[in-house]
């Protein structure tokens, strides 16, 4: 019993601070999609899309995330310092790299890139002048993302909360004042949200800078140079490669649904975007479950203790399940008081009521498939397993439903929506039946290649 209770108390130390953390993240959707819903559907539907391209960028540095937590709590667990400092920095300096050519693609090509998503012109052009924007954001995004990835494993998540607190108000307010026209400013619609998310996202990112300056995360240098992964590459490719094309083509499946939803129409794409908050929501609300599921079995796995690491696993996708058929509940219960926060036509409304009823179904899925692969399979480094589950389920089943349903079948939105998401029931039951099988489970080496 006292081993439970020190359990669970290590599991919300982590986890909550993490999961406050992502649901501030998911507030800045929401708070743009509530003041963006008052401008009508294009604009609701013209946000959504851009959101969808800058979500690639944001699953991938996510992945280069994914690999430091992964390699920081095992060297943490295997007391080797130097390893935990090199670990960082090679995916700090991997993730700036990345930003900079997402950010000049956005910056050169928005309307080519947006141009996939819809044929309608009006929300061809928001939608673009939005991306552009969104470009501002990726620099700020990857350092606090590493940054955040160092806190937790130092066990110090209650920082980037902090963070993101600050941020997320910041967010608001600027949202009220941009978008609307308050104080002075001028009423610049979509575009005074898009200024909003990226003053906000500098803020977070230079308020984890201060925070690192008086309470670093990372164990003291010992004044040598720590070059990037030095005799460790076979290592490092090993777990990153996996993650990234696994994150590249579920979000490249996530696109193609996008652009589905888009070719139905704009009130099918609106009532799509408009569910996304929720959806990010319930996640969030979630997420540190996964979290602390990579560094508390990632930190077993390093001292070599693979039976402690498994029964970890197993105590977390409990929490889990218990949590996400709670959330499910209560976003059926509510589903029709959210519609009513916007400013969008009846058939919209009764759309996005239709679409959410299908996510509560699928969400508990989703919920445990996001701890199982996002957290405790990865924790071994072993990351082709789960590129293989998610290729598998994305392109094997959800983007040949997606297709299917919509264009050969003609099937309204929330039909076609619970086809495709039916992908998350198989990607459980495959990922459970890694996770019983313990192949995943490796320790990491410290010595070069």
């Amino acid at each position: 019993m006292q081993e439970e209770k020190r359990f669970f108390r290590t599991v919300c130390t982590l986890a909550i601070p993490a999961a406050l953390q992502s649901l501030l993240q998911s507030s800045f959707s929401l708070v743009d999609q509530i003041m963006i819903g008052q401008l009508g559907a294009v604009s609701v539907a013209a946000v959504g899309l851009a959101g969808k391209f800058a979500s690639i960028y944001a699953v991938v540095i996510a992945a280069i995330g994914a690999v430091a937590g992964i390699m920081i709590s095992q060297y943490l667990g295997q007391n080797a310092p130097a390893e935990v400092r090199r670990s960082f920095f090679t995916n700090l300096w991997l993730g700036f790299g990345l930003a900079g050519a997402f950010t000049a693609l956005c910056l050169l090509c928005p309307g080519a890139i947006m141009r996939a998503y819809t044929a309608d012109a009006q929300t061809l052009q928001t939608a673009a002048d939005y991306l552009r924007l969104l470009a501002g954001t990726y620099l700020p995004v990857a350092g606090a993302t590493m940054l955040a990835a160092a806190f937790r494993c130092a066990e110090k998540p209650r920082l980037p909360l902090y963070a993101g607190i600050a941020s997320a108000l910041l967010n608001t307010v600027l949202n009220d004042l941009l978008i609307f026209g308050k104080c002075g400013f001028a009423a610049m619609g979509a575009t005074g949200a898009g200024i909003a998310t990226v003053l906000s996202q500098w803020v977070n990112f230079l308020l984890m800078l201060l925070f690192c300056r008086k309470t670093p995360p990372l164990p003291a240098a010992d004044g040598r140079r720590t070059p990037p992964v030095r005799g460790r590459g076979r290592q490092y490719l090993a777990m990153l490669l996996p993650l990234l094309i696994c994150e590249v083509t579920w979000s490249l499946g996530e696109n193609v649904y996008a652009a589905i939803y888009g070719r139905m129409g704009t009130d099918a794409s609106a009532a799509m975007t408009l569910t996304g908050p929720v959806q990010g929501l319930v996640i969030g609300a979630l997420c540190g479950l996964s979290q602390a599921a990579g560094v508390i079995v990632g930190k077993r796995l390093g001292s070599g203790d693979e039976d402690a690491a498994y029964a970890a696993g197993r105590r977390l996708l409990v929490y889990g399940a218990a949590g996400a058929a709670l959330l499910s509940v209560l976003v059926v219960l509510l589903s029709g008081v959210y519609v009513e926060i916007y400013q969008v036509e009846d058939g919209v409304k009764r759309l996005t009521r239709q679409i959410l009823t299908a996510y509560a179904l699928v969400a508990p899925c989703k919920v445990l498939n996001m701890i199982l692969g996002g957290g405790i399979l990865r924790s071994g480094g072993r990351t082709a397993y789960v590129m293989v589950i998610d290729l598998v389920g994305t392109w094997g089943f959800g983007v040949p439903a997606g297709l299917l349903t919509a264009f050969v079948f003609a099937l309204p939105v929330p039909y076609v929506y619970f086809a495709l998401s039916l992908e998350e029931c198989l990607r459980f039951g495959i990922s459970l039946a890694v996770f019983r099988r313990r192949r995943w489970m490796r320790r990491l080496s410290a010595h070069a290649d």
